[in-house]
């Protein structure tokens, strides 16, 4: 497709796309001591109104500054290491589980001991309290306390993606929390208005839309943090927070990558690049019935130009997905391309008798990314797909009104979305999307694919403890996405945050589900 097209293509779409966004106003805070102010939950990285880690499926950068895991990714997201665990051992059996836990206190002074520990894992895997972690914690048999300072967990059959689902598992005080009744949980107002954690900044109070503010933990094992003060700002979307990153306002946020550039060459600013760790993806409702038919999913990957799309608006700064992985180990020979082709789309929706399923009725299209680049992307997929005969209408909504809505039943509301999951660091993440028992209400996949081939591939893969033949297991699962298309891969992004130079020893990862991964909070600093 030339580019005078695909510029005609973009600009019709945009016409029919539709956004819900709010406009938040700007806090006034009394800025006392050292205050670094961030837009942390901007972009894929978070959302507003973040506060419960059971239910969060991003945000964790915010979160990991006063929650922490037993575990945790380095910051290059290449190896699980210790958090609130100071040592941790897999037995030999790939099912026994052993934590030594670290000497702290929660920020109310009461002591953090193993009873934590089981308390939370009991009320993650229990799917009343409203976890998302309920199937992927299912396999857990027993959570053992034989002293205060350690914690054994037995699985029921060997799990290698167990501790890279623990790293997002954030621990919580029993001593506080257990008096929530259990259904109550996930709506409690203890989240967002009395949260006790363990890490280095406590909770202070929540400005409902507009801003979180937390304080300094003196009693922080890693030693008092530098900083005073950290505050989550709210925004409307990623372009009025670089706004106020410009004027000063804030120090740090997610940045589109077009706003990013803007940025190099300005000395009082820093941009921080990576891979992003997310496969986007066309989701396709399996319980819609309207793409039952392989070939109607087929059609939608040749009907979408996606070197162009990569090439015009993420300026090259994404490698094309043709399964959800894209790291080279993980990719088996001959998978299909599905090159862009829509007289090839056009012939596949005939053969289906896409007259019949569908016709030329409008299919609703939901996404929760609220960015200008993402409203660019889905206009021209909107574009492209009109061009073969299905008609899309792109809707973005707010993360929660989102989440609520797929994973409900009520598919007629979302035959189709436009999402992101990880595919990295460890391709187990894949799981919780695409296997028939992470279905909701127990899991993630919010896609309803019950497609008994992938399941099996992926619970392979998952049983595999022994990383030298992982790989060739994650391969086949490759395979099964490739052929069987469960959803649509369309390309993994470059993440873009920019930061003020004021910021001292400040670390961010473009990490998936923002990690949470080795950042030490306690050490970020601001220039007076």
């Amino acid at each position: 497709m030339n580019r005078r097209n695909f510029g005609r293509l973009l600009a019709a779409g945009a016409l029919l796309f539709s956004t819900i966004t709010a406009v938040m106003p700007v806090p006034a805070m009394a800025q006392a001591g050292k205050t670094i102010v961030g837009g942390f939950d901007v972009g894929p990285g978070g959302f507003q109104g973040n506060f419960n880690p059971l239910t969060a499926t991003a945000g964790f950068t915010w979160l990991n500054t006063y929650f922490e895991p037993l575990v945790i990714y380095t910051s290059d997201l290449s190896k699980l290491t210790g958090a609130l665990a100071s040592e941790f051992a897999v037995g030999q059996d790939n099912l026994t589980y052993t934590f030594k836990l670290v000497d702290t206190k929660w920020h109310d002074g009461k002591p953090f001991t193993s009873a934590d520990v089981k308390f939370t894992l009991e009320l993650a895997r229990n799917a009343e309290s409203g976890s998302i972690f309920a199937a992927r914690l299912a396999g857990i048999a027993s959570v053992e306390t034989p002293d205060e300072r350690t914690a054994v967990v037995k699985l029921s059959k060997p799990n290698s993606a167990f501790l890279s689902v623990l790293s997002q598992v954030m621990i919580l005080p029993q001593h506080t929390l257990s008096s929530v009744p259990l259904k109550e949980v996930a709506k409690s107002q203890w989240w967002s208005t009395q949260p006790v954690g363990t890490g280095p900044f406590k909770f202070v109070k929540y400005v409902s839309d507009q801003y979180v503010e937390m304080a300094a933990y003196e009693g922080y094992r890693g030693g008092k943090p530098k900083a005073d003060r950290l505050i989550n700002r709210y925004f409307a979307n990623p372009a009025a927070a670089v706004a106020a990153l410009r004027a000063g306002e804030i120090q740090f946020t997610f940045a589109e990558p077009d706003d990013a550039n803007t940025f190099s060459g300005n000395d009082s600013f820093r941009v921080i690049e990576g891979d992003s760790y997310v496969v986007n993806y066309i989701g396709f409702n399996h319980r819609a019935k309207i793409w039952d038919d392989l070939r109607v999913r087929q059609a939608v990957m040749y009907a979408i130009d996606r070197n162009a799309i990569v090439s015009s608006l993420f300026g090259g700064a994404a490698k094309l997905a043709n399964c959800g992985y894209v790291a080279p180990q993980l990719l088996p020979k001959d998978l299909t391309g599905y090159a862009y082709d829509p007289q090839k789309a056009k012939d596949l929706l005939a053969e289906a008798g896409w007259d019949k399923i569908n016709g030329d009725k409008s299919i609703p299209w939901l996404t929760y990314y609220n960015t200008p680049q993402v409203a660019n992307v889905m206009a021209a997929v909107q574009a492209m797909l009109a061009q073969v005969g299905i008609n899309v209408v792109p809707r973005a909504l707010d993360v929660p009104s989102y989440n609520g809505i797929v994973r409900s039943e009520k598919w007629q509301d979302f035959p189709m979305i436009y999402a992101g999951l990880q595919n990295g660091p460890n391709p187990a993440s894949l799981n919780i999307g695409l296997n028939a028992a992470q279905i909701p209400p127990s899991g993630n996949n919010i896609m309803r694919v019950e497609m008994p081939a992938l399941t099996e591939a992926l619970d392979t893969a998952m049983a595999e403890t022994d990383p030298a033949k992982a790989d060739v297991k994650w391969q086949q699962v490759c395979k099964e996405m490739n052929a069987g298309l469960p959803w649509g891969p369309m390309w993994v992004a470059s993440r873009y945050g920019v930061a003020s130079s004021n910021l001292k020893d400040f670390f961010w990862t473009p990490a998936p589900a923002g990690g949470p991964f080795i950042s030490h909070p306690e050490k970020w600093d601001i220039a007076p």
